[in-house]
């Protein structure tokens, strides 16, 4: 249809829509958005509603679908969880008094990373928005430095980064692994280049990011943007003034905010917080997904997360400042320790406890109401509920004083009741005020005399009315005559049928219904633009109230916000009381030594999975000299990677403050915990696993320290037995060397030669997992142990799997052949024959080269470089010479 043909409010659309082609455009129209054109064939699809058409006999009808305005919500969450944009396009001007087309503007854009309703969120998980800026250092340099920034709309939390060096571009995508975005954008133009991010943050799942306008993150806008914003003379007063790059991916954020957020203030943006690197325990990716904090490896088992573990929170901001601290450890003993003895508190008073997490739990999220206020979108029962978790905020504090002197003195001296709000709010708004400020009775009576004029008003106007009814009752003999109202007809007497014969004339037909008709008359009308006229006056001066009750309290946001962080940390810290009671965990012991010993340490999440006793326990001791690389062999499935995870989980549990699953623990403080655990392929980067292990391993290398602790399981396996073996041993060889690492390790492999490093190097020993055979059957029993495995039982772990018997028995058959053989570089045989009914024994293999003995007998690092060129020259001679 061409726009000569457009009717003006389609007209009206077109213009709108052209302002946000990506957008599905929820345009208001009376009491339902609607939907046109491709917009409404992709939204009824997605939503499941009837798909319609406006102008039906046109030639050329609209596709058309809509929503109800008051059930807008469950619909715009639906269209974001299906990977839309939503643009909201209201009606900013009465359609009462617009002259002509009422007047329409996309008052916000919703976006996965701009939410701030309830409805649309994740209680327990923050909300960011991720802006992200490379800057080459030179114009021929490989070195990029990066900038980060991330802003939480929905409690005006605001965190930067800045990245440069060798491993810039993966601390980057760390940062935001551990920040977990949902929505990352960057400057449009430097595609190409950021290639190599880009395919990063898309295996690491991460939501992909979005080329925005490029002048947003220029330096000089950006830093406009901040002055303005936080109303500062200089990025001194915000300590920005040596993050160039990460201002400006913070001003890109913020400008996107004002694009999408029109309407909004954004006051509530706290000054941006600067995360290093240090001295939080800043986890990479890696390490996040091997040790399953927040994400299962396995999408069949959704809560075997630690998270899922400890997050028994009774409050939405609690639960999002437990996900935080479980992906930044603390490395320092005495905030550690402030953390573990509050919770030792918590635990020895289980009454106390008890009754602070019954308070607790009766409180909302008052951080992300407080943004509401801040923000100019709150209705009235979120100030209720904010009301109603204020009250709570004396007897809390009542239930810490008695600790104020030991565990909570700081607490206690900072708590704030947050009285005055709570005044404000009780003495303005009434109980029974509802959601929407259109259907007013909002405000309280006595608290302004405008509205108890109006209110005094209306009632006199109801009684009227009443008066009126009942004279007509009397007049026409209709005993049943009732005056009612509606939106659509205003007043009007209803009258059945049985009686139109008593209508007296001067009533005016307005409706007819299937049983009865509906009047007016003079009367009527004129009562009617009385009280009307009052109701429409009176919320008119209850809305002007409520927003200025609205705008007094956002005032105090901070105060607000500041203890909502102080709720927040008693909820965890009572959590960590309550699962550390409920799962008999202890309270380890710090110390900034290099001992670790866990004494019948348990995996956290493991031990959940199986029945009541069901998990083994077992004993860990590592320090900084005898002990230093721990290498463990044995037999798949028998326990391994759970005893390498269990150690890293229980020194995190122990430095984020919680309680652990041990019967005793005394922890030596870890700089990093490092993990290289299992397979991975990067497909979007054209790595394989092989080349993902080895880049993995290369960055652990690089990055740790004699502090960090180095969890290694299977290195060397995706590569031929004896690349692996040797890149294996070279690995722990430098790990363990002080001079190059030096690092507390535990190294799981099946090459059963590394076992010889014990003998060989300082700080190694040898530990397997203990087997038990009954009559050629295997029982894995678990425990580990020192000393090394002398067999791998592949076999017995693939008859577990239910492989055929007689494939097992001729695996049996060539083992049995391979292992009485001298020489196992000749493996050309067709190991499984044609005729698979015939199982024949492998013919003897011919007897070794004279070179080759020669060569298994070299005492390598024995050898001198000079002699072994020597060898090696005296080999080639007598090979070419045969």
């Amino acid at each position: 249809m061409s726009d000569q043909n457009l009717t003006p409010l389609m007209q009206q659309f077109r213009d709108i829509k052209q302002a946000h082609p990506t957008a599905i455009v929820f345009f208001r129209v009376g009491d339902f958005y609607e939907m046109f054109y491709e917009d409404a064939e992709k939204a009824s699809s997605l939503l499941n509603i009837a798909l319609t058409s406006r102008d039906k006999n046109s030639p050329h009808p609209v596709p058309l679908c809509g929503v109800p305005h008051h059930a807008a919500s469950n619909y715009i969450a639906k269209l974001l969880q299906a990977g839309q944009t939503v643009a909201l396009c209201e009606q900013v001007e009465d359609p009462k008094f617009a002259k002509g087309l009422v007047r329409r503007e996309v008052v916000r854009l919703y976006t996965p990373g701009t939410l701030f309703y309830d409805e649309l969120l994740d209680g327990k998980h923050a909300n960011f928005l991720a802006a992200v800026i490379a800057i080459r250092l030179a114009p021929t340099s490989r070195e990029w430095r990066f900038g980060l920034a991330a802003v939480d709309l929905s409690t005006g939390e605001f965190v930067m980064s800045e990245f440069g060096g060798p491993q810039a571009y993966e601390n980057a995508v760390d940062e935001l692994v551990r920040l977990e975005p949902n929505e990352i954008i960057y400057p449009r133009g430097g595609e190409s280049e950021l290639a190599p991010f880009l395919a990063v943050v898309a295996g690491n799942k991460l939501p992909p990011p979005i080329p925005q306008k490029a002048a947003w993150f220029h330096r000089h806008a950006a830093k406009e943007r901040f002055i303005a914003h936080f109303q500062v003379d200089s990025l001194k007063e915000l300590h920005l003034d040596s993050l160039d790059i990460a201002i400006q991916a913070g001003g890109g954020a913020l400008h996107y905010l004002s694009e999408t957020q029109p309407t909004f203030n954004h006051g509530h943006i706290r000054h941006p917080q600067i995360r290093h690197l240090q001295p939080d325990m800043c986890l990479d990716s890696m390490t996040i997904r091997n040790l399953e904090l927040l994400q299962p490896l396995s999408s069949d088992q959704s809560n075997a997360t630690l998270l899922a573990v400890l997050d028994h929170t009774v409050t939405s901001m609690g639960g999002r400042l437990l996900r935080d601290w479980l992906v930044r450890p603390l490395t320092t003993k005495d905030p550690i320790q402030r953390r573990l003895d509050g919770v030792s508190a918590l635990g020895r008073n289980v009454g106390f406890r008890q009754n602070l997490r019954a308070a607790l739990k009766r409180i909302r999220d008052i951080e992300r109401v407080s943004t509401r206020i801040s923000m100019g979108s709150a209705n009235p029962r979120d100030l209720l509920h904010l009301r109603d978790s204020l009250a709570l905020l004396p007897h809390l504090l009542e239930q810490l004083i008695p600790f104020s002197e030991e565990i909570f003195g700081k607490l206690c001296k900072e708590w704030d009741n947050l009285h005055d709000v709570f005044v404000h709010i009780n003495t303005g708004i009434r109980d029974e005020a509802p959601i929407s400020l259109r259907d007013g009775g909002i405000i309280q009576d006595a608290y302004d005399p405008r509205v108890d004029e109006l209110r005094l008003a209306s009632k006199n106007g109801t009684r009227l009315l009443a008066d009126l009814e009942a004279r007509e009752r009397r007049r026409t003999g209709i005993d049943s005559l009732k005056i009612k109202f509606n939106q659509v007809f205003g007043y009007y007497y209803e009258i059945t049928k049985s009686n139109l014969s008593r209508v007296p004339p001067d009533f005016i037909r307005k409706q007819t219904l299937a049983n009865a008709e509906r009047f007016t008359n003079l009367e009527l009308k004129a009562l009617e633009d009385q009280v009307t006229g009052g109701d429409q006056k009176l919320r008119q001066v209850e809305q002007e109230i409520f927003y200025q009750i609205q705008t007094t309290i956002a005032c105090e946001t901070a105060r607000i916000q500041r203890m909502a962080q102080r709720l927040a940390f008693l909820d965890v810290l009572s959590t960590f009381a309550e699962v550390g009671a409920k799962n008999r965990y202890v309270c380890p012991s710090l110390h900034e030594g290099g001992v670790i010993h866990i004494v019948e340490g348990r995996h956290p999440v493991i031990e959940q999975i199986l029945p009541t006793g069901g998990f083994i326990p077992n004993d860990a001791y590592m320090d900084l000299d005898d002990q230093r690389l721990l290498l463990f062999t044995g037999p798949n499935m028998a326990g391994k990677s759970t005893y390498l995870r269990q150690i890293g989980l229980i020194i995190l549990m122990a430095q984020i403050g919680s309680f652990v699953p041990a019967t005793q623990a005394k922890i030596g403080l870890v700089d990093r915990i490092f993990t290289r655990v299992g397979a991975s392929d990067n497909l979007a980067s054209g790595h394989s696993t092989f080349m993902v292990e080895m880049m993995e391993t290369a960055r652990i290398l690089q990055s740790s320290t004699p502090k960090s602790l180095i969890l290694l399981d299977e290195i060397g396996r995706g590569t031929s037995t004896y690349d692996g073996l040797s890149l294996a041993w070279a690995i722990a060889e430098y790990i363990q060397d002080r001079d190059r690492v030096g690092a507390r390790t535990l190294f799981a492999t099946h090459y059963h030669e590394m076992t010889e490093l014990e003998q060989q190097r300082e700080g190694v020993k040898n530990f397997t997992v203990s087997v038990k055979e009954d009559k050629g059957d295997v029982i894995f029993l678990r425990k580990i142990i020192p000393g090394k495995a002398d067999r791998s039982y592949g076999l017995h772990v693939a008859k577990l799997a239910g492989l055929p018997h007689s494939l097992l028995r001729r695996a049996n058959e060539v083992l049995l052949q391979l292992e009485q053989s001298e020489n196992r570089q000749s493996l050309q045989y067709d190991l499984f024959p044609a005729n698979s009914q015939e199982l024949n024994p492998l013919p003897g293999f011919p007897p070794a080269h004279q070179i080759l003995e020669e060569m298994k007998q070299l005492d390598l690092f024995s050898l001198t470089p000079l002699d072994a060129l020597n060898r090696l020259a005296d080999f080639k001679r007598r090979m070419e010479s045969e």
